[in-house]
């Protein structure tokens, strides 16, 4: 098989197993430990360097300001324009959730893809090539398609994409416009999943999701990075972010750790709160339950970029929401569409299912009284609105249709 050449200057940071510590040093990666088939973790050098505020704060605006807490060694070669999305001050959210101050951290804005998958993309398009891969490929509800076409479109990198059948349509066109091989699925994420990791064994593929995660994975973080940067060097009290695999609200928490020890940030680590749609909410339902396994389920939701019914970092995820003082919260399919409405209203920013998720989630644990009126809130909106619009074409038969004629417009405004 034909492999890309390695450019030179990059390289991978090894892996080490999370659980047995086992260290994986082999040329191709992979997706568990060979001794155990733990979760793979990237080992980063004990005698790195970290830079501090001022020098951080003099580089460019994208991820890679992070440079030292990224898995590689040496330039980025691909999506180096990845990350700063804008973190928006929304007064109306705080008087709505009862807290002193919230945000948006606005993913759905990103470049390139609109979604906050482009910052794991951008980690795993870089694996691809420190490892001479011959292909980029996933497992996906979508926001993960766009990104990894998009990025692979712009190297000149061969992408393989695989989704479930009945994948909205905005995203399905969304991802086959950047000239990926776009496959579609019969059956949910997981039976797509499951396949991919098939895949991972027989090509030499990076699956972003599957052989690349460990790298994947690392590119979330900078979204508490900057949200840590962008409050003035300082975290908030709490985050609410949308659930799928649950790797989102790990990474946050990783992150903000990471900041603060290096001396970048001072005071507790944020909150996390973690949010899913009640029609696939298997790390909620751990959560509130305490103990035990993930019991997978079969998805039924609107939300499908979080349909995922056996999510990958499901108990990390829950362990994270309880270590961190935080919860979790999920909403059904009624709720969501309510929450992108009144998101939009409130803030002029149109989320997808996911945001709808967040936003109502929130509320709901408002109400549960999980914030004080101190608190300084997060919420992670992941999505643009424009991937997921088909979930709102019933708004459409309430708007009016009427002549050319100022009395037609006058007769609207006294009724």
């Amino acid at each position: 098989m034909s492999t890309l050449a390695i450019p030179s200057g990059l390289e991978a940071l090894p892996l080490a197993c999370a659980l047995c510590g086992a260290a994986h040093t082999a040329a191709r990666p992979t997706a568990s430990c060979a001794e155990c088939l733990g979760p793979l973790e990237v080992t980063y050098p004990q005698d790195r360097t970290l830079p501090d505020r001022d020098t951080i704060a003099a580089r460019p605006l994208s991820l890679w300001r992070y440079a030292e807490w990224l898995p590689f060694l040496g330039e980025p070669v691909a999506a180096r324009q990845v990350g700063w999305t804008p973190l928006l001050e929304v007064p109306r959210v705080a008087r709505a959730l009862g807290v002193g101050r919230a945000w948006l951290k606005a993913d759905a804005l990103s470049s390139v893809s609109l979604s906050f998958k482009d910052r794991v993309v951008a980690m795993a398009i870089n694996a691809v090539q420190a490892f001479g891969l011959e292909a980029i490929a996933c497992a996906s509800t979508g926001n993960l398609a766009n990104a990894v076409a998009a990025a692979a479109a712009r190297e000149g990198i061969p992408a393989w994409i695989f989704v479930p059948e009945d994948l909205e349509q905005a995203k399905l066109v969304g991802t086959l416009v950047y000239g990926p091989r776009l496959v579609r699925v019969r059956g949910t994420y997981d039976d797509v999943n499951r396949l991919c990791a098939q895949l991972a064994d027989e090509y030499a593929w990076g699956i972003a999701n599957v052989n690349l995660r460990a790298y994947y994975g690392e590119g979330s973080k900078t979204m508490a990075f900057e949200i840590a940067e962008q409050l003035g060097w300082r975290q908030p009290t709490a985050v609410v972010a949308p659930m799928a695999g649950g790797s989102l609200v790990t990474k946050l928490h990783k992150g903000f750790g990471e900041f603060r020890a290096a001396g970048l940030v001072d005071g507790p680590r944020p909150r996390i709160y973690g949010a899913q749609a009640s029609g696939c909410a298997p790390i909620v339902r751990l959560f509130e339950r305490g103990e035990g396994q993930i019991i997978p389920e079969r998805p039924a939701t609107i939300a499908r970029s979080l349909a995922i019914g056996n999510p990958a970092d499901g108990r990390q995820a829950a362990e994270v929401l309880r270590t961190s003082g935080g919860g979790a919260a999920h909403v059904d399919d009624a709720a969501i569409l309510d929450g992108i409405r009144e998101l939009a209203s409130l803030t002029g920013l149109f989320g997808e299912s996911a945001a709808g998720v967040t936003y109502a989630s929130a509320k709901q644990l408002a109400a549960r009284g999980a914030f004080s009126p101190d608190d300084e809130v997060v919420l992670c909106i992941t999505g643009n609105g424009l991937k997921t619009a088909e979930s709102l074409a019933g708004d459409l038969s309430g708007v009016p249709v009427i002549p050319p004629r100022l009395r037609d417009v006058a007769a609207l405004l006294s009724a």
